[in-house]
């Protein structure tokens, strides 16, 4: 497939705003346990929440520059019952709102008793949106990567591991961009994101791998055969009937030579998983800001040739008809 930047933009930055979320929520859950200090909620929870917000609406202005026209964008969430993608229309600023109202909540102080589990644990309402976010999170994960999970003609796509991929790369994302927010707003819990940001990119360095070994490994169901209807059994293309380029060639093929292909995929797997893992250990380690920062850096740096990758490794059938142009 050729990718868009838009949806390589939107995918990778939601992805971060829905990971810092994640983390934020986390961080508060463990402190109602008292197992992480309490954070101040103006300072930290409610400037976190705004930062999140303002990844998931860049990434979302982002897709806008992938619609012909922007002004029907509403038109998208008709299909809901059928359409993965209109369920993602919907879900998105549905999860945003939230987010706005966990920080809104966090930020006036909204910390009111509201349902009492036990005797010695209550949660308050912040904590209640929080796990509202929290399922419309995953919700959003889960609709963002069934957009291409469900489509069974592009086998590299039709995997679980693609959901898998998309929940893991944007909570490491996440994780990893709160290490560097929280040495700046509290650093009490730096270790603790620092950890949970070098275990997520170390599952999902597992599961990424786990997709490339096995897309290497696939055969492809159809053959010039199929693709133009014919059964003879010597079928040989010489022309596509036509000299210059068309929506078919341009949309689906990126165009690039397979040594070049194959060198992105290696740039990306240094890029999003040891090097920030490196970095985090180094700023754990020293206590450094910068170090963080470029760990966050050089991992959304790496997503973006990674997501790059997964839309442009994906081969469409109809390929097999438009590979010589004669």
């Amino acid at each position: 497939m050729n990718p868009a930047f838009s949806v390589v933009f939107l995918t990778t930055l939601i992805g971060v705003g829905q990971g810092l979320f994640l983390a934020l929520y986390t961080g508060e859950v463990y402190a109602l346990f008292k197992v992480l200090p309490a954070q101040d909620s103006q300072y930290f929870y409610a400037q976190g929440s705004l930062i999140a917000l303002v990844f998931l609406a860049l990434g979302l202005l982002a897709s806008f520059f992938h619609l012909g026209h922007p002004e029907r964008a509403w038109r998208a969430a008709a299909r809901w019952r059928t359409s993965w993608l209109s369920r993602e229309v919907i879900v998105l600023p549905a999860f945003m709102g939230t987010v706005f109202l966990y920080g809104l909540a966090h930020y006036f102080g909204w910390n009111a008793p509201a349902i009492a589990v036990s005797e010695n644990l209550t949660l308050n309402l912040t904590v209640l949106i929080g796990l509202v976010g929290t399922v419309l999170c995953f919700a959003l994960f889960i609709c963002t990567g069934m957009i291409y999970a469900c489509l069974k003609f592009l086998q590299e796509w039709h995997s679980p591991l693609t959901i898998v991929n998309f929940v893991l790369l944007g909570g490491a994302s996440g994780f990893t961009f709160a290490t560097a927010f929280s040495m700046a707003a509290a650093p009490g819990l730096v270790n603790f994101f620092g950890l949970w940001a070098i275990a997520i990119t170390m599952l999902a360095l597992l599961s990424r791998s786990a997709s490339l070994i096995r897309n290497a490994r696939l055969k492809s169901k159809s053959t010039l055969q199929t693709a133009i209807g014919v059964r003879h059994t010597k079928v040989v293309q010489k022309s596509m009937g036509f000299m210059g380029g068309s929506f078919n060639t341009r949309e689906f093929f990126h165009g690039l030579a397979p040594k070049l292909l194959r060198a992105l995929k290696w740039i990306f797997l240094l890029l999003v998983f040891p090097l920030p893992v490196l970095f985090l250990t180094l700023g754990l380690g020293q206590a450094s800001f910068v170090s963080l920062l470029l760990a966050f850096a050089f991992q959304y740096g790496g997503l973006l040739i990674e997501r790059w990758f997964f839309f442009a490794q994906a081969n469409h059938p109809q390929n097999l008809y438009y590979q010589t142009v004669g």
